[in-house]
């Protein structure tokens, strides 16, 4: 495998805390970079049926396929099945360039977060805060310095709320290509993390 092949993986404790939106949108965000690639290892295949209702300027495949299709891509997104034990966490930690942990802001999505991230100890993860409440709420900072203090790694951008992700799922497509120009700031956000882990790569 090529050394400067970069591969994120991106899993969670539970449904619905922006997984599968967050590997769409970093891809997004990849492939404006170079060759990228999503693998869609969910058994809900979220990925894969958003690809299908329009088009995605990577390709989107299972992890069947995987082999094959990422050999000369120069960055690889994995979406993950959600709510891996701690020994699957270790070995998905150990097998990307860089582990994010989408949760939402608040504490029924946080514990179990909380609770397998103590197992991971030094590896290469951060939390990414989605689903933020837009403001005027601080629910995401006051999060965010909380999690900082705690000891847990997790990245400056946040994900905040928004109807736009739905649109875009339906329509098949990233919110950077939505035509509607109030969803700018939804996929700005995803622009914040992508330059945030691109720091984090080199």
């Amino acid at each position: 495998m090529d050394s400067q092949k970069k591969i994120v993986t991106i899993t969670g404790y539970k449904g619905g805390v922006g997984k599968s939106t967050t590997a769409v949108h970093l891809a997004t965000f990849f492939s404006e970079l170079g060759k990228t690639v999503l693998v869609d290892g969910d058994q809900n295949r979220t990925a894969l049926a958003w690809s299908k209702r329009g088009s995605f300027p990577f390709p989107a495949v299972d992890e069947r396929q995987a082999l094959k299709v990422i050999a000369d891509a120069q960055f690889v997104v994995i979406d993950t099945p959600a709510r891996p034990d701690s020994d699957d966490l270790k070995e998905l930690a150990k097998g990307c360039d860089l582990l994010i942990l989408p949760t939402k802001p608040d504490i029924v999505s946080l514990e179990p977060m909380l609770l397998m991230v103590k197992d991971l100890g030094e590896t290469n993860y951060r939390c990414l805060l989605t689903i933020v409440p837009p403001y005027p709420s601080r629910e995401g900072e006051t999060l965010r310095q909380d999690l900082l203090n705690g000891g847990i790694p997790v990245f400056q951008a946040m994900i905040r709320r928004t109807v736009g992700f739905e649109k875009a799922a339906m329509a098949g497509v990233p919110i950077r290509d939505v035509d509607d120009s109030r969803l700018k700031t939804a996929w700005a956000d995803y622009l914040a993390l992508g330059k945030e882990v691109m720091e984090i790569l080199k």
